[in-house]
Parts: structure tokens; sequence; C-alpha cells
């Protein structure tokens, strides 16, 4: 076989620590550049620009999401907390001594793309090194994108972002813009702690228990009978009527889509904040006026915090826009893992799916491991990989026809996700993982730390 070129992985967080075990699995010599000091990405509070707050925790349970042959500590909840995550983050690069392959308190500031399909890659040391592939597994929820509106607005107006605990409620009247997963789990801390709470959407959405009859809800997706996608809905859809009720009564918008038609708020914590008087629930703003915000309804309330759950831009800072083809903001890659058109650039992480995504991460990078190993190969086989990523335009919605918006572009839908890659692995007879397959990894069992 051929040899396999040095590949530069950009970003320690979760889908950085899927590549580099299955890079070692591969034998494909790699270097990972986290500019933080520590894996875990996002996850780590400590990481500047973190969205994490201290009330956070997993949307999707741990048997859900968890690496290939690694689950989650038995005493961990259903839902684990962001201090859980991380832990769990950190047993695992000491189970396989991916820190050794680790280059800590090291950015990737510039990547250039040369004529022969490798890359230099200037690092923050002021070093450049070339490599022959890259991969982009820094994830997406960076960079802030902020709303605009009619007016003047005097108080207090930031991103979600750096928020991080209910104590910068107290005293205030807080308004969070955003209904996303962290809108609502923000706005149940500021119905707890501030002097007056409201959250702001722009649509009514179908809120999601996390525990269906004692189980997590994605345990029982994940393992009950696979529905038609239009029956799915219309089980589900009248399961949430009689679990939640009429929403309208509570203040909110009636949805203007089916269940699962946008990215699942798995929270009903609101649902009782909101039916206790805790919170009240207003629509999309219409302008400011100094502190006083009204809203399209007609109503007003003068507001001294506004935190902005308003999602994030899609940035890779380090590589030139120009070669990734975007999608409403979105980088349009094949299978949201390999560049169409730059058979050298991969990505791992930008991409947003309905169910658990960090379970599919291991087989993401597994894909992009057997794509590397092929394309070293050459021959016909590597030309077979390569039409199929150049030309294959896979529907990965299941049928569900999400809405409009910028977040559900590249959107899609898992089960679909799945299927498509069991078919790219029986076309090119790559074996998908099995029980065990990383057992010859492990180094010695690390040390417990610290129970999260």
């Amino acid at each position: 076989m051929a040899e396999i070129g040095r590949v530069c992985v950009v970003g320690a967080g979760p889908g950085g620590l899927a590549l580099a075990r299955s890079f070692m699995a591969h034998g494909i010599p790699f270097d990972i550049y986290e500019r933080h000091g520590n894996v875990g990405g996002l996850w780590d509070q400590s990481n500047k620009g973190s969205p994490v707050y201290d009330s956070a925790h997993f949307i999707s349970s741990k048997t859900q999401s968890h690496y290939h042959d690694f689950p989650m500590p038995d005493h961990y909840p259903d839902y684990p907390s962001n201090k859980q995550i991380l832990n769990y983050m950190h047993l695992f690069a000491d189970a396989y001594g991916l820190r050794d392959h680790i280059h800590f308190n090291t950015g990737v500031e510039k990547t250039e793309l040369q004529d022969d399909g490798s890359w230099a890659v200037t690092l923050s040391t002021g070093e450049t090194k070339n490599y022959a592939s890259l991969v982009c597994a820094t994830g997406t929820n960076w960079h802030p994108a902020m709303p605009s509106y009619p007016g003047t607005y005097t108080g207090e107006m930031r991103h979600a972002q750096g928020y991080r605990s209910m104590d910068e409620f107290k005293g205030k009247r807080v308004l969070v813009i955003g209904a996303g997963n962290s809108g609502c789990d923000i706005a149940c801390d500021a119905a707890q702690a501030a002097d007056k709470a409201f959250i702001s959407m722009r649509r009514g959405y179908h809120f999601i228990p996390k525990h269906l009859f004692g189980v997590p809800a994605d345990v029982i997706a994940g393992t009950g009978p696979a529905l038609p996608m239009w029956l799915e809905q219309a089980v589900f859809g009248v399961m949430l009527r009689v679990l939640n009720g009429d929403l309208t009564r509570l203040g909110l918008q009636k949805p203007d889509h089916k269940i699962f038609e946008t990215h699942p708020i798995l929270n009903t914590q609101l649902l009782h904040f909101l039916g206790h008087g805790d919170i009240s629930a207003k629509p999309d703003l219409e302008r400011f006026d100094g502190k006083v915000v009204h809203f399209k309804d007609g109503t007003s309330e003068e507001i001294d915090l506004i935190l902005c759950a308003t999602g994030y831009t899609w940035k890779v800072p380090y590589v030139d826009p120009a070669l990734f083809t975007w999608k409403s903001g979105r980088p349009d890659l094949y299978m949201n893992l390999f560049s169409r058109e730059h058979p050298s650039l991969y990505s791992l992480g930008m991409m947003e799916t309905n169910g658990g995504a960090y379970k599919l991460f291991d087989q993401m990078a597994d894909l992009v491991s057997q794509v590397i190993c092929t394309r070293a190969a050459g021959g016909k086989r590597a030309n077979e990989v390569n039409k199929l990523i150049a030309r294959d335009k896979p529907d990965l919605t299941g049928g569900i026809k999400f809405v409009g918006s910028d977040r559900h572009a590249t959107y899609v839908e898992i089960a679909t996700y799945r299927k498509q890659m069991k078919r790219i692995r029986q076309k090119f007879g790559w074996p998908d993982l099995t029980e065990g397959c990383f057992d010859t990894l492990k180094i010695a069992t690390p040390k417990t730390r610290a129970a999260a």
C-alpha cells in the first residue's frame, strides 16, 4: 500500500478525539492542533468562547451519545451535566493515549491549499508545516449571530454565548430571545432568578419531554419500531398533545409546522415555569425604544437585560471561504464530511441532526479514514470514491419538510444518514465498526478522575 500522507486535524473537541482514535486504528499519521490547553472543545468552560453555561446538560441521553466501545460511567444520570461530559472526554483521551498526538495551546492561524493538493498550515507559534490533508473539527458554536431590530435599546443586550450563571439575572427584568434548547434552558434560569422573565419566540414549537414513560425520549426513538416518517409524526404529534395539551394557553404560539420539522426542543421545564407564571412568553420583537421593548402582538415591556440565544454563524476562519461551497451560510459537504471540489479537505462536526450526533462521530471518522486510505492507495477504487463524493447528491432529510431557515439548510435526519453511511460501506466493501474493534489501542486503564 502506498504511503499515507500526514493529516492535520484542527480541534481536540468531540470530533477531533474521534478522528484521533480512528486514525490510530487505520495507521494514518496525523497531528491535532488545539488552541486551548486541554481536550473537550466547547464543553470546557475555561476554553475561550465556550457557550456552555452552568446549568447546561446533554439533550441526548448517555446511552445515545457516547464513543464506540466506551460507554459513559454507570453513575452518570440519563442526561449528564456539562462537567460530566467534559470529564468523560478526559477519560476517553486518557484511555487511548490520544493526548500524545495533540499539540495543546497551539492554534491554526491560516491554511493554504497548494497546487499539488497538500496544505501549508501556519500555526500560532509562527511555524508553517506541510500536510497531505486537512480536517476541520472545530465545530460550529463559536461565532455568535446577533439579531437586529429597529430603534435603539439602552439596556444591556448580549449574546448568550457569554452567559454562565443565573446569578447574572438577579434584580433584573430579563428577556431571552430564541427558543432553541439553550434559549429554553437559559429562560428557565431567568424564571428562577430574575425579578421578571420573558422569552421571545419567532414561531411556535413542539416541546418534547426528556423522558417518556420513565425512559429517555431518544432511547424510545432509537430502539422502538421503525415507522414511516408520516406515521411517526402523527404518533408523536398525538402523544405531545396528550402530554402537553394546548400550548397556546401558556401564551405560546401554535406551531406552524409538524413535529420533527425543526430541531427538536427537549424541554418541558419551560412549560412548568410558564404554567406557574414565573416567565411569560412573547412573540418576535418589533422595535426598541430606550429600555422598552415592543413586541409584534402590540404589547411592550421594560427590560434591563436581553440575552440573545439566536444561534451561531458557521465559520472556518483558518480556511479560505472560497474553498467551500456554501448553502445558506453552511458549508455544503458530501455527507457533511467531504469537500466535493478539493479531495484533501475534510470536516467532522459541521452538521446538525435530530439525534445524538456524538454517537455518529466514530462512524463518520471511520468513513474519513477509509477515504484517506483508499485515496492513498490510488487506482480504480480511488477514482470510484472521488466520483461518488463529487457527484452523489443523496436526500438526507428522510422525507421531512424542514422549515426554511438557515439552520435547516444542510440538516440531516439521523436514521437516513445512518442508512446512507451503510450504503457507502457496502459499495466499497468497508466494514462497519464492531464490538471491541478499538480494544488493541487501549493503554493501561487511566486513574479514575475525580467524580464529576
